[in-house]
């Protein structure tokens, strides 16, 4: 039975991928940190198979520099997912089993015609997981771990996923690092984007909502973006994701328990350690448990703050600010966590994403502070009608705050 000529091409990439990684392990090279050294190695093995074919030994290459492309992401990237996370389109790349690999442009899926084995994605998990420190396994069948580039990867294995492990790479694409550029991409206006920067230079809190994707990460960049530089700067998440350029910044995230069953270290661990390191603005990438209680604390006790949270409104933002803390126990009372509440979230920044997949901020609440029947008085400061951010009529608390910081809350808000 004769090789089709995919079949010769993919024998001639095996025969060249296993002379590379022969050369990697001889030359003592790490593939991911020296790949331009791989590459060099590639090109070489390459030009040697492209010589050799003058003589008809082997058959040549169709296309030498992509021939060099695919051997780089096969040894120091990922494989065939590589050319995804190179491309600055692409937002987000997740397995649903080996056959089915999908990726979002713009907020929108695509169906790819990337198709792996499973042994492929087994070895593919393997190679990101190895610079993280983190692992998956029948004990603990779940991790999220931060890629070299900063991408962000989570897989659940086989067993919980059905069929096939599921991964998920969510990658860190840099389109805005301050609130101006939000302004530049139409997620938010000139006159909101002006008041969000005095209101964290004047120590408002300010917590952050919205859907998956929504772009609460970016959004908590772009506001941490406008903290002093004179502040200390303390962060905790579950898996590095903020970036933003600050002097006195540390940056916190948890661990995951070793095999013997300990040294797991959490979110909430963080956010009381974040509290001991002098800090004067502590940063939660995302609140989602008992870690919300010890948050509230912090705000409440006058240290300055943002977290982001999942959530379809601000409204509901601030209920389940008020509902997470009851997770840490049963001895917190809701009588105790929703005037806390009230008293230490200054405004809700809440985003969503439109038809076209363009993500936007639909509207900032101001929190003054008061509560009625257990009910968190709001005002809205802005709103999103069709495609503008408004100026409503609500007033934002703490006003002495941008006083002090040398700013005219009136001519802000009127945008004079």
């Amino acid at each position: 039975m004769s090789l089709t000529w995919t079949d010769a091409h993919e024998a001639q990439i095996e025969d060249l991928d296993a002379s590379l990684r022969a050369a990697v392990r001889r030359d003592g090279l790490d593939p991911q940190r020296d790949r331009s050294t791989v590459r060099v190695l590639a090109a070489r093995i390459v030009a040697d198979h492209d010589e050799r074919s003058l003589t008809g030994a082997v058959l040549p290459l169709p296309d030498a520099d992509a021939a060099v492309d695919e051997l780089v992401a096969r040894v120091s990237g990922f494989g065939a997912l590589q050319p995804y996370l190179d491309d600055p389109q692409v937002e987000e790349v997740w397995i649903n089993d080996p056959s089915r690999v999908f990726v979002a442009r713009n907020g929108r899926h695509e169906l790819t015609n990337t198709i792996l084995t499973a042994a492929q994605v087994t070895e593919l998990v393997e190679r990101m997981l190895k610079s993280s420190g983190r692992r998956v396994d029948v004990s603990q069948p779940f991790v999220d771990a931060m890629l070299p580039q900063g991408h962000r990867l989570h897989v659940v294995l086989e067993g919980i996923s059905r069929g096939f492990s599921a991964v998920n790479i969510r990658k860190f694409v840099v389109k805005a690092a301050r609130l101006e550029d939000l302004v530049g991409l139409g997620s938010l206006s000139a006159q909101a984007a002006k008041f969000l920067d005095a209101a964290i230079v004047s120590g408002l809190n300010v917590l952050v909502s919205g859907g998956t994707q929504a772009g609460k990460t970016t959004l908590l960049n772009c506001l941490a973006g406008s903290i002093p530089g004179r502040e200390r700067v303390i962060s905790v998440e579950e898996v590095y994701e903020l970036r933003f350029h600050h002097a006195d910044w540390v940056a916190l995230q948890t661990r995951q328990q070793g095999l013997e069953g300990t040294g797991e270290i959490r979110l909430r661990d963080l956010v009381k350690e974040s509290l001991r390191m002098r800090p004067t603005r502590v940063i939660v990438g995302e609140v989602r448990s008992e870690e919300c209680l010890d948050l509230l604390l912090a705000l409440n006790a006058g240290l300055p703050g943002m977290a982001s949270l999942h959530a379809n409104s601000a409204r509901e933002a601030l209920v389940k600010m008020c509902t997470l803390p009851l997770l840490a126990g049963e001895n917190i009372s809701p009588r105790f966590v929703v005037p806390t509440v009230a008293a230490s979230v200054d405004l809700v920044v809440h985003l969503g994403i439109d038809g076209h997949g363009a993500r936007r901020v639909q509207e900032i609440v101001a929190v003054p502070g008061r509560v009625e029947n257990d009910v968190i008085e709001t005002e809205a400061l802005f709103v999103r009608r069709g495609d503008e951010l408004v100026r409503a009529q609500g007033m934002p608390p703490r006003r002495e705050h941008f006083e002090r910081a040398g700013f005219d809350i009136a001519s802000l808000l009127t945008g004079g």
